[in-house]
């Protein structure tokens, strides 16, 4: 996984090719901002991504979001299906989401201290999402699941965690970490200043291998606290695993007595109100979530049973804290999104846009013979220059076909239209996009898989 996000930063200088596509929007201030902010942080960005690294051009700055779209510091305006990395599920600048947050600001913007709002949206979730029945608010995904490892450390007196090479569970120590050359590994450090001794606390397998799944039990029987995976693996790419591949996990987990955890950071919200737990009907033992719970917000949550959300303190030895945790704003843009998302047919008309939307670019694709598949779950897509009929893990990917997609996002820029700045990066479809913003998008992804495949 660390690997291809490696390849996405390591085309600093490249040109774009020439094309007969529409002339490049100017960038002229998003480069004099990108120059400035690389005075001030590393890469000039605050998260890797954003530097644009693995497509053309000087990143752009973002001015404003409203509904499907956002506009740039050049004034360009663009239909946008990166909504925030995925918690945007209502669009930008929803008007519930922004009375809500400036009614509840009018009162302050954090106690350090509980609130009714924290209450109020805990009860909207757990009320709707049979999976969990209490959870601890945090300010991100990657907090929520580096507590989700405490806790399953903590609650089964075991130190070793299993994950998956292809899937993405944020930035802490013990999860930034690759497979090695065996079918079942200890880690292997994917980022400086991760110490080996953290990863040796971490075994790697490959997804949809059974075999090495039972190997590695086997090895290490009685050590591992828990397996980690996203139920939907979206940060390499959109690796859809099957049903019964994910029981398979449930099962080996129970008959262990190891923890499961679904990481639903991406599919939580996205394929369901439930998220993949309640799509695939399989109970994991913690689950956590992200942004999409606060609006796009700093937010997370992790989730469990009453028995072993018991070991979190200040009812059990496991420690957890944090000042932002459950704010009153975040906690108010969260109580206004899942408040729409509960809209009866909501998910079913959310779906049927993207299912269509997503059908229309595949069969565009196949009647011109294009080496190109469009896969999706719910209202999440990605595009892949290839001819599998599925891809189920990261080594699935060929490296080269970034090289088409590079040509693909410049051409869709010039369109007006965006997406992340990474072909293996997913796309989200809001309940902010139209019919006729999708018609004017698929049209601009038409002509530029037109351009892509001519070369």
């Amino acid at each position: 996984m660390l690997d291809s996000i490696k390849k996405i930063f390591s085309n600093e200088g490249d040109e774009p090719v020439n094309t007969t596509g529409k002339p490049d929007i100017s960038r002229e201030k998003s480069a004099e901002l990108y120059e400035k902010s690389k005075t001030f942080f590393p890469g000039g960005v605050n998260s890797p991504v954003r530097a644009f690294k693995s497509v053309y051009g000087t990143p752009l700055f973002i001015s404003k979001g409203d509904g499907c779209h956002i506009w740039d510091a050049d004034g360009n305006q663009f239909i946008d299906f990166c909504c925030s990395w995925g918690p945007l599920i209502l669009g930008h600048n929803h008007p519930k989401v922004r009375e809500k947050v400036i009614e509840v600001m009018q009162n302050g913007m954090s106690f350090g201290a509980p609130t009714a709002l924290e209450s109020e949206l805990a009860e909207l979730l757990l009320k709707n999402n049979k999976f969990i029945k209490k959870l601890r608010f945090v300010s991100s995904g990657t907090e929520a699941v580096m507590s989700a490892i405490r806790l399953a450390r903590g609650y089964t007196k075991r130190d070793k965690i299993l994950k998956f090479e292809g899937c993405y569970h944020g930035h802490s120590d013990s999860l930034l970490v690759k497979a090695g050359s065996g079918l079942v590994t200890f880690g292997e450090t994917s980022s400086a200043g991760v110490p080996k001794s953290f990863a040796d606390e971490t075994i790697v397998v490959g997804l949809n291998d059974t075999a090495a799944l039972d190997k590695a039990f086997e090895e290490f029987k009685d050590q591992i606290a828990a397996i980690i995976i996203e139920p939907v693996p979206a940060n390499n790419g959109l690796l859809l695993q099957t049903k019964e591949y994910l029981q398979y996990l449930r099962d080996i987990c129970t008959k262990n007595g190891t923890l499961l955890i679904f990481d639903e950071v991406i599919s939580g919200f996205r394929v369901g109100f439930e998220g993949a737990a309640g799509h695939y009907g399989i109970q994991p033992d913690i689950i956590t979530y992200g942004k999409i719970i606060g609006g796009g917000l700093p937010v997370g949550c992790y989730g469990a049973s009453a028995e072993i959300m018991g070991s979190i303190s200040p009812d059990g030895p496991v420690y957890q804290a944090g000042t932002l945790s459950g704010n009153p704003v975040a906690m108010a843009a969260g109580i206004a999104q899942l408040t729409e998302l509960l809209r009866m047919g909501f998910y079913r008309d959310l779906n049927n846009k993207t299912e269509e939307f997503t059908e229309s670019i595949q069969r565009f694709a196949t009647a011109r013979n294009y080496k190109f598949k469009v896969f999706s779950i719910g209202s999440i897509f990605w595009f892949a220059f290839t001819d599998k009929e599925t891809i189920g893990s990261a080594e699935e990917i060929d490296p080269a076909s970034m090289e088409k997609f590079k040509i693909m996002h410049r051409e869709l820029l010039n369109r007006g239209i965006y997406l992340g700045p990474s072909g293996y990066e997913v796309g989200f479809i809001s309940s902010a996009h139209t019919k006729v913003d999708l018609e004017k998008a698929k049209r601009a992804i038409f002509e530029s898989l037109d351009l892509v495949f001519r070369k």
